[in-house]
């Protein structure tokens, strides 16, 4: 409990100050007593306020953050980027999230700070005859031909988050903003549990390949306890985990010290031993099974909507997907593809830095292959890795997507300081927690207007950015209107950068050249 020592010790200075000034009446006793008493007060306050999560935990120390922030914040802006993986946020996108869950006005004086003579520096092309934003702000319907309850999905909503790997505190507050703001909260693989369900709150239920939540004695797919759970009102759509972007071709993993009987019961595993998923899925073995295995699940839920969420690998293998959509005459509803840069409370390094697509290449190779095999217009596509601010939403709506998520972020937005302990259990703000009294630092009602706000102010601005670019429906952003510095003399669209297929080119049978080796190897029957 290091954490309160400071408080303690000037506490227990108190009572010896107090003690000295009676019994021996001197005024310097008095004087130290005295100002140790005021720092008790501001320990106790910091104790019982609700608005900083770093202060509840951290009574009298935690104030040193904040008077660096308040004198200097350029020393608060290079210990976050110390603590942060080797792709943080820039300063800017980090004041945006903080500033618009406050509530906080964001805008920003004398210009960027971007250097935009640099080769990778992208732009929106604006219009000269902007339009004025929607009163309404858009969502986007999930649900194919197969599907008999299809969902409005907001433009951004809350990516997958593990109980497990955040705190019920931080659940409920992600899951009472969604349900307060109108968007969707993705459950994570661990399971859907009672922090989940508490607000009533979309949920987009995610299973992985421990099907926690849904699973037999031997870690099999239960399809009877998936049926029983689906059909929750709050259940708006089902994913089927095939990859993460932050450790692709891995399984979750959850520390014992983090499995607690609350999640040895929601995910049916064993109180505190290490919790890891397989890597592979044992409910099907090939894409044509995958197919039918994710047709299995919309029958299960009640024709609720189901897709599945990959972090891009061999273009083979997403092009047997496709081709097996083709053959079984069904397709998913959804298609989550999540970048290489996305985040994660635990992965080996050399996972996080060298393995798995970026977002910018998987969103546009998903969209690319979907195109090409005549399905796009019944699989809705989202895109989730490092999406944070209004024009990374209208970014991924031009390569592909048709809506966004976002964890760190969300994560960001209910108090998060990257301070890199997730897998410790020792989060100073009660975000990434399994500890009881760290997470009890966590406000939920503050926390729950903290979200809505970040989110409805993200999207508002994405709104208004295609607006200024002459555009009144998402669906009509297309690969031009996203420029890219390719060099110091050369600047290209994406239209122009980047190969895009005709529609049902692939289907058709003869595709191009640097497409055609793939499609025709590709088989319904492997993956390999």
């Amino acid at each position: 409990m290091t954490r309160f020592a400071p408080f303690a010790a000037a506490t227990a200075l108190l009572i010896v100050t107090v003690l000295a000034a009676v019994l021996t009446g001197a005024t310097a006793w008095i004087v130290i007593a005295a100002l140790l008493a005021l720092l008790v007060a501001v320990g106790l306050y910091d104790l019982a306020q609700r608005r900083h999560s770093i202060l509840r935990n951290y009574p009298l120390i935690g104030h040193a953050r904040f008077g660096l922030e308040a004198l200097r914040p350029e020393l608060q802006q290079y210990f976050i980027e110390r603590n942060t993986d080797g792709r943080p946020y820039d300063r800017d996108t980090r004041t945006s999230i903080y500033e618009r869950a406050k509530g906080i006005k964001d805008e920003q004086a004398f210009g960027t700070e971007r250097d935009v003579t640099a080769p990778g520096y992208e732009w929106l092309l604006h219009s000269i005859a902007p339009l004025e934003p929607p009163d309404r702000l858009p969502t986007v319907r999930i649900g194919g031909p197969d599907c008999s309850q299809p969902y409005e999905m907001a433009l951004l909503n809350v990516s997958a988050m593990s109980f497990g790997a955040l705190s019920g505190a931080a659940l409920r507050s992600l899951n009472a903003g969604a349900k307060a703001g109108g968007f969707a909260h993705d459950t994570g693989e661990g399971g859907l549990t009672k922090y989940h369900l508490e607000h009533g709150g979309d949920l987009i239920w995610e299973l992985g390949s421990g099907y926690f939540g849904a699973r037999t004695r031997d870690g099999g797919f239960d399809g009877g306890e998936f049926r029983d759970k689906a059909a929750h009102a709050s259940v708006k759509c089902v994913s089927l985990k095939l990859s993460q972007g932050a450790k692709p071709g891995i399984g979750g993993q959850l520390p014992g010290s983090k499995v607690t009987k609350e999640i040895a019961e929601a995910r049916d595993v064993p109180q505190g031993k290490s919790c890891d998923s397989p890597s592979a899925h044992t409910a099907f073995s090939t894409p044509r099974e995958l197919i039918r295995f994710i047709a299995r699940l919309r029958e299960l839920s009640g024709g609720k909507p189901a897709g599945f969420k990959l972090c891009v690998g061999s273009r083979r293998e997403l092009l047997a997907i496709c081709k097996a959509m083709l053959e079984e005459g069904t397709a998913p509803d959804f298609i989550i593809v999540d970048g290489a840069e996305g985040g994660t409370g635990a992965a080996p390094m050399e996972y996080a830095d060298h393995v798995g697509t970026p977002l910018t290449e998987g969103l546009m190779t998903v969209h690319n292959a979907l195109v090409g095999a005549g399905l796009r217009d019944r699989v809705r596509i989202g895109a989730s890795g490092k999406v944070a601010t209004g024009s990374d939403i209208v970014k991924r709506l031009a390569q592909g997507a048709d809506y966004t998520n976002a964890a760190r972020a969300m994560m960001m937005a209910v108090g998060c300081i990257q301070s890199q302990e997730c897998h410790l259990n020792t989060c100073p703000v009660g975000v990434a927690t399994q500890d009881p009294k760290r997470a009890r630092a966590l406000d939920v009602p503050d926390k729950t207007e903290r979200v809505r706000r970040y989110q409805a102010a993200a999207v508002k601005e994405a709104v208004r950015i295609m607006a200024s670019m002459g555009v009144d429906d998402p669906a009509k952003l297309e690969p031009q209107h996203l420029m890219r510095r390719v060099n110091e003399h050369t600047t290209c669209s994406y239209a122009e950068l980047y190969e895009w297929l005709e529609p049902g080119e692939l289907a058709s049978g003869d595709p191009r050249e640097s497409w055609a080796a793939d499609w025709h190897r590709a088989s319904a029957e492997a993956f390999a």
